[in-house]
């Protein structure tokens, strides 16, 4: 055999090996659809941030996997917030309570068993300020979100969990206008753990 057929056999033998590494490894698969549970903790930001305190989060998701590299996700997430505002006098303890829904658009590398990401999307959440009397700072509302996600997945088998943080740009948010001088700006920010299962 030649210098170059052997050459030519070494690289042969090599990607085989490789590929049969990446075969075992699950990799990656392509048409994937996991389910999991999130939950951790966040708070807001910016004026929002100064009349609140961080809260627990939670979520459910369905994640569809059609690419190797884009996936999609659709979900409900909910957060509840304490009001730390001195202002904010009820019978019971005041607090902003969210539930919205949100899809996401994920980018990652072609990985199987450790998959960072980032995403973004959009969403709608309604706050409901618990304990808020007529005429006072607070109100529930109705507002649009852009999620801005990363986070790292791990994959075995039938198995999906993972660690996540999301920021939150709230549009159209007047649920605390009132209490401060002009619009009430700030996000939502919030750091999770997900477990689940891939089907």
């Amino acid at each position: 055999m030649t210098h170059r057929g052997i050459r030519v056999a070494a690289l042969a033998l090599g990607l085989g090996v490789a590929g049969t590494a990446m075969a075992q490894d699950g990799y990656p698969r392509q048409g994937d659809v996991n389910v999991f549970v999130d939950g951790g903790i966040g708070g807001y930001t910016g004026d929002l941030g100064g009349l609140t305190a961080t809260g627990p989060t939670w979520g459910v998701t369905l994640n569809l996997q059609p690419f190797k590299m884009l996936g999609f996700e659709v979900g409900y997430d909910g957060s509840k917030n304490d009001v730390t505002d001195d202002r904010f006098r009820a019978s019971e303890a005041p607090a902003f309570i969210r539930h919205g829904a949100s899809s996401l658009v994920k980018l990652s590398p072609p990985m199987e068993r450790i998959r960072p990401f980032v995403g973004g999307g959009l969403g709608v959440s309604y706050v409901y300020a618990r304990g808020a009397q007529a005429g006072g700072p607070y109100e529930s509302d109705l507002m649009e979100e852009i999620p801005l996600a990363a986070g790292v997945e791990f994959n075995t088998g039938a198995l999906t969990a993972g660690i996540r943080g999301t920021y939150r740009i709230l549009v159209d948010d007047g649920f605390a206008d009132a209490a401060v001088p002009g619009d009430a700006s700030g996000g939502l920010l919030d750091a999770s753990l997900t477990v689940g299962g891939r089907f």
